[in-house]
């Protein structure tokens, strides 16, 4: 059942088969978890952003039209959307933080000590680059799209997606230090 194409799951969503919702949902949850998951340094914001997502894919599909880009694109271009808007609202209204002893408690299990701080590393890093330049990075490195499908998801041409993650990297790699550039870009540990 998972063999079905998107224009298939897409039709049968915008004729109202739940079933067909929840197939695109689990298709690709996993993926837009993980895009949100290296822009944005709040866990609790990282579900919601998520859910959102999905949230706006449910409202939206009425109204989608296929028109050969994939569908995930325009997944993505919603969550950056929601990135844009989580920042924002950051810059209007920042929270205080917790205290580090709830901060600890509430740290994913699944995560050790050092993941959580190479994690945190990366996405401090990351989060001091453009927003162009994070989203080449993360659907290349993390979401391991290749040069054109990211072209695609960003409507850009393909050499102009291999110049600005060219130019990424080496920011990110200024940013890090030289060693510790090397080191994330190698994808050592």
């Amino acid at each position: 059942m998972t063999d079905i194409p998107d224009q298939v799951l897409i039709q049968r969503s915008q004729q109202g088969d739940r079933e067909a919702v929840g197939q695109l949902y689990r298709r690709y949850a996993q993926a837009i978890a993980r895009y949100v998951t290296y822009r944005v340094p709040d866990d609790a914001a990282i579900e919601d952003i998520t859910a959102e997502v999905f949230l706006r894919m449910i409202e939206g599909l009425p109204q989608y039209r296929i028109t050969g880009a994939p569908f995930e694109a325009w997944l993505y271009r919603i969550a950056a959307a929601r990135i844009g808007d989580y920042y924002r609202k950051q810059a209007r209204c920042p929270e205080q933080a917790l205290p580090d002893e709830i901060m600890d408690y509430l740290i994913p299990m699944e995560l050790d000590v050092q993941q959580r701080e190479e994690l945190d590393t990366l996405r401090g890093a990351i989060s001091q680059l453009s927003d162009e330049y994070q989203s080449i990075l993360t659907l290349r490195f993390v979401e391991r799209k290749s040069l054109a499908e990211v072209a695609e998801i960003l409507n850009k041409s393909l050499h102009a997606v291999g110049s600005e993650q060219h130019r990424a990297l080496k920011k990110l790699a200024e940013i890090l230090g030289t060693e510790k550039g090397r080191y994330y870009l190698r994808g050592e540990s």
